[in-house]
């Protein structure tokens, strides 16, 4: 079994969450796992039964879009984590935008990033319990960035959480929504889209040049073990193990 992971982007510790992903990677003896920082090697993608990203504002190019919906509609998989979906832009005032650059690879993802209040707790719910994905998984709180999307597809949401406020940071301020999809799966011919928004993470020094150091390292939802057991079973699901 092959699979391809793409671990690249800014305002995150890539590093440390593509050595935790490598890690779960190779609890599966079966699996050999090539490693990008971005999209442009579609050979080893169409090769690979499941792709793996996680990303910051790393969008594809319009051809290596192209590619990703040729691998799902040929029976591929791919679990997207967290900024996956993210577009960044800074106004001047400092608000941060998220503008609509690449309208093909959101209706692939089936939702957009559209801002996250700050870092805090937050319950997530089971919305279906009978899902693989989800099965015997109880409602848990976590701490992490909640990420608020605008959907672009149709979506079967497994994981919700709940939202009313405010993004201050960003351009779409206020918020009222009952169902913020936490972990959702989209399905693309014969194949699949697994997302799940859970797992910021950032170091000392990963928002430079906005700020030169970090004092307070985020870990957020990969202090949890239920985290990393939804890793566990996304990395099965996209091998079709579950």
């Amino acid at each position: 079994m092959r699979a391809h992971l793409i671990a690249a982007g800014k305002y995150h510790d890539i590093d440390f969450a593509r050595l935790e992903l490598l890690k779960l990677m190779a609890e599966l003896p079966q699996l050999r796992t090539s490693v990008a920082s971005d999209y442009s090697n579609g050979a080893l993608i169409v090769q690979s039964q499941l792709l793996v990203t996680y990303t910051c504002d790393l969008m594809p190019a319009p051809e290596e879009v192209a590619a990703l919906r040729a691998f799902l509609e040929g029976g591929g998989r791919w679990l997207a984590l967290h900024g996956t979906n993210a577009i960044l832009r800074f106004a001047e005032d400092g608000t941060v935008l998220t503008p609509d650059d690449a309208p093909a690879m959101m209706a692939l993802l089936g939702t957009q990033f559209e801002g996250h209040p700050p870092i805090g707790p937050f319950k997530v719910d089971v919305t279906d319990p009978d899902h693989p994905m989800t099965r015997g998984v109880r409602a848990f709180n976590v701490i992490d960035e909640l990420y608020l999307s605008r959907r672009t597809a149709d979506i079967d949401v497994l994981l919700h959480t709940r939202f009313a406020g405010s993004c201050p940071e960003f351009g779409d301020r206020q918020w009222d929504e009952a169902q913020v999809p936490v972990l959702y799966e989209r399905t693309v011919g014969a194949g699949a889209v697994l997302y799940l928004t859970l797992g910021h993470c950032r170091g000392h020094y990963d928002l430079a040049p906005l700020r030169p150091f970090n004092p307070h390292p985020d870990r957020c939802a990969w202090n949890y073990p239920v985290y990393y057991e939804l890793l566990r079973r996304g990395l099965r699901w996209g091998l079709g193990l579950i």
